[in-house]
């Protein structure tokens, strides 16, 4: 006997369609009328940080989706260059990415760069950049900045294929320091220090190499702020401080492989790269020993050719930039006038505009990265002692702010400053110092409500 199959009342189906109807009118209206009080979790729609690119996600994937905007065909490029960048190369011969080393930091772009956001504060994902103090008898490469170690060159690769030797043994250690606030309360910092072991007979270590230790930076948003004009950038530096603000930002000028002449920084922890083609091509050949059309061999030959090159550039190129959230937030607007009053945004300019592009949704945007390009004095904390270019050992380029509140949701544990010494925003900002060292001084005498107000601010962004 089959038994009947119990059906629900009347009644019951009518309550729970009513219901789901007045839910549904209720947030109808809220979206209708702009209630972006009851709707606190929306990401907020204005100022579109990328301009048309901004993608409204603010997720563990915030980092990685393409700009809005892009063609049919710039998608299909864009997509190609995903799989480039997250391409693991291996040793030659082999019938898919071969040419890894011999000596290599890792096999990928998105080994390093992990969901495109910034890198963790450890071997395997930052690494070292080294080169010998310019003096007497020490030769510059003009079309490296610096002068390389000899059997070493511009960076020491930790990692090598079989049969070969790395070009040294690192070891990381952290050195903590104490930071006073003006109520009262302490901070510890930390900064790393290296133990570098010789490992190989032909490469000996120097003494005097220079050491400076990297982490990746975000990748998103670069095709912006690569069509910046050169003459919004010129107008932005004051090399010589002439308004007296205490900021004196100036413009690195760097060597361009393909045009065979001196060119406009952009890119690069001190603006050594001058576009992201270059910057592409450069971590290919340092990072992963992989030869290229900008980083060919001693015979001409390359493991990679053009194409792939074209692709991985545009992939970065064409990412796009996180909208900021709670725009509407007291404590947040609050923080943004506390950034302001402390002239942090001297150098961490909010909005900037883009010139022409061949890609029409970079072209002309009004886009807010919070940074002005610029190499400034950073100050003895945070000196690697290590020249690049223009750019002295105190120097280092203004780091866009957009993003970086989504930076531990993208990556747990990544860190901040150039070399990932900073756990959390609030470390970043006490290890400021040089033209910024006035700006800090601020933010440590601040009552505990207002540099909260100020985290909170950086943290919507």
């Amino acid at each position: 006997m089959t038994a009947t199959p119990r059906r629900l009342p009347k009644a019951l189906i009518y309550l729970v369609m009513f219901a789901i109807a007045g839910i549904t009118a209720i947030l109808l209206t809220q979206l209708l009328d702009g209630d972006r009080a009851n709707l606190r979790n929306a990401v907020s729609e204005a100022p579109r940080a990328g301009g048309v690119t901004t993608v409204n996600n603010r997720s563990s994937k915030a980092f990685g989706l393409p700009a809005t905007g892009l063609t049919p065909e710039e998608m299909d490029l864009h997509a190609a260059g995903d799989v480039a960048f997250d391409a693991v190369f291996v040793t030659s011969p082999a019938p898919i990415n071969p040419g890894l080393g011999p000596e290599f930091n890792n096999a990928s772009c998105g080994a390093c760069h992990i969901g495109n956001g910034r890198g963790l504060p450890e071997l395997g994902n930052a690494l070292l950049r080294v080169s010998l103090p310019i003096g007497e008898g020490v030769v510059v490469d003009p079309h490296e900045g610096v002068a390389p170690v000899p059997g070493i060159g511009i960076q020491l690769r930790d990692n090598a294929v079989y049969s070969e030797t790395p070009d040294a043994e690192v070891e990381l250690n952290w050195v903590e320091e104490t930071v006073t606030y003006g109520d009262g309360t302490s901070k510890t910092l930390r900064k790393p220090e290296f133990t570098i072991k010789q490992a190989d007979a032909a490469k000996p270590i120097p003494a005097n190499m220079e050491t400076s230790m990297r982490v990746p930076p975000v990748v998103f948003g670069t095709g912006l702020l690569e069509v910046i004009p050169n003459e919004t950038l010129e107008a932005l530096a004051d090399p010589k401080d002439a308004n007296g603000d205490g900021i004196s930002g100036r413009i690195n000028h760097v060597w361009n492989p393909e045009t065979k002449a001196t060119d406009v920084g952009r890119f690069g922890l001190k603006a050594n790269s001058p576009n992201l083609r270059h910057q592409t091509a450069a971590a290919y050949a340092h990072d992963m020993g992989i030869s290229n059309p900008l980083f060919p061999e001693a015979d001409g030959s390359m493991d990679i050719g053009d194409q792939l090159l074209k692709e991985n550039t545009f992939y970065s190129q064409s990412l796009g930039v996180p909208a900021r959230n709670q725009l509407d937030n007291p404590k947040v607007q609050k923080g943004e006038k506390l950034f302001a009053d402390a002239n942090c945004a001297a150098c961490h300019i909010s909005t900037l505009k883009t010139g022409p592009s061949e890609v029409k949704a970079l072209a002309d945007q009004t886009i807010h990265a919070y940074t002005d390009m610029l190499i400034h004095d950073m100050g003895e904390g945070l000196a690697d002692g290590r020249p690049d270019f223009e750019a002295d050992g105190q120097e280092w380029r203004t780091s866009p702010l957009w993003g970086v509140g989504l930076a531990q949701t993208v990556l747990p544990y990544s860190g901040y400053l150039h070399d990932g010494r900073a756990r959390t925003l609030e470390e970043a900002i006490l290890w400021h110092g040089g033209e910024a060292e006035q700006s800090k001084e601020q933010f440590v005498a601040m009552a505990p409500a207002d540099r909260a107000a100020m985290l909170k601010f950086l943290n919507s962004l």
